[in-house]
C-alpha cells in the first residue's frame, strides 16, 4: 500500500472522498508470498483500516502484524515496508492527512502540534469503533466522512498520547462566528454543503470550526444538517400534499430509499405513515 497515485500494478486504489488538506481512498492489495517488499514513503500522515487480509509491516516506529480491524499508523516523510509473507491479499480504508492539519488536532488532541506516531499498528479497540464504523459508512459522501476522518484522527491522537482533549471555552467572537455558519446552513439546507465552505463562512480553520460547532450545539455539522432536512420534510409533509420523493429532494436528499430509511429512524414512522397521522386538515 503506498501514499501516491499510480502505484505498483499488484495494487489497485479507488479514491472514496477528499478536501483540503485530507483524502480517503481504497486499496486492494493482491501480493503474496512469492512478492518481494519493496520500500515506499509516507507522504503524508496515514491512518488505514485494515478491512481484510493481513500483512506485514515495518516502519520507523516498530514491525507489525497487519490484521482485521488494526490500524496501520504513518508519520509523513517516514519510509516503510509491506509484506504479505503467509497470506495473499488484502483490503484497506486509509486515511491520508497533510502535515498542517494533523498539526492542529494533535495540538488539541495530544497537546502538541509536533506528536508523531509512536507506533506502528494500533487495535481497533472499543474507543476507536465509532469513529471507525462512522468513516466506513460514510463512504463517498464528503461531508460526513470528512467530520468522521477528523473524528477518528482526534481519538488515535488521543489514544496514543494517553490524554484526553481538554475541554473548550468558546469565546464570544467564535460564538458569532458559528453563529453565522448555523444562519447560512438554514439558508442553503438544501444544497450540497462541505466542511470548507462552512469553515469558511465561520472564518475559521475547519478543525477549529468543527471542534466549536460541535461545543455550541452538540453535534457535529453533518448531524446538525440532516437533522434539520428531517425537520423540515417532517413539516412540509404535514403542512402540503406534494409526493413524498419531490419533498425529500427539495429538503437536500438525494436518494428517496435513503431519506425513508433517515426519516422512520428520526420519527419511528414511514414519511407516508407519518404524514397520514400528522397531516393538518388544510393541507
Amino acid at each position: 500500500m503506498s501514499d501516491f497515485l499510480p502505484i505498483q500494478p499488484a495494487i489497485a486504489a479507488r479514491a472514496m472522498a477528499q478536501g483540503r488538506g485530507w483524502r480517503l481512498t481504497e486499496f486492494v492489495c493482491r501480493a503474496g508470498p512469492a512478492d518481494r517488499p519493496f520500500e515506499e514513503q509516507h507522504e503524508q500522515v496515514s491512518i488505514a483500516a485494515v478491512l481484510e487480509g493481513s500483512f506485514s509491516y515495518r516502519a520507523d516506529t516498530g514491525h507489525a502484524l497487519l490484521h482485521p480491524g488494526a490500524l496501520m499508523l504513518g508519520n509523513a516523510g517516514a519510509c516503510y515496508e509491506c509484506g504479505h509473507d503467509h497470506a495473499t491479499g488484502d483490503r484497506c480504508l486509509a486515511l491520508h492527512l497533510a502535515p498542517e492539519l494533523f498539526a492542529e488536532i494533535s495540538a488539541s488532541a495530544a497537546g502538541s502540534a509536533r506528536f508523531r506516531f509512536p507506533a506502528a499498528m494500533l487495535p481497533a479497540g472499543r474507543d476507536l469503533m465509532a469513529p471507525l464504523v462512522a468513516l466506513l459508512a460514510a463512504g463517498e459522501q464528503q461531508l460526513p466522512a470528512e467530520q468522521a476522518a477528523i473524528h477518528l484522527t482526534e481519538r488515535v491522537v488521543a489514544l496514543l498520547s494517553c490524554q484526553a482533549a481538554p475541554r473548550l471555552v468558546l469565546k464570544a467572537r467564535d460564538q458569532r462566528r458559528i453563529g453565522n455558519a448555523l444562519q447560512h446552513i438554514a439558508a442553503q439546507a438544501g444544497e450540497p454543503l462541505g466542511l470548507d465552505d462552512l469553515a469558511a463562512v465561520a472564518g475559521m480553520s475547519k478543525y477549529h470550526f468543527l471542534r466549536c460547532f460541535r461545543s455550541v450545539t452538540g453535534l457535529a455539522p453533518y448531524e446538525y444538517l440532516l437533522n434539520l432536512r428531517l425537520r423540515r420534510a417532517a413539516l412540509r409533509l404535514c403542512q402540503s400534499s406534494a409526493p413524498v420523493a419531490a419533498i425529500a429532494f427539495d429538503c437536500g436528499f438525494g436518494d428517496l430509499s435513503t431519506f425513508n430509511a433517515r426519516f422512520k429512524a428520526q420519527f419511528g414512522l414511514s414519511p407516508r405513515r407519518f404524514r397520514a397521522r400528522h397531516r393538518s386538515p388544510a393541507g
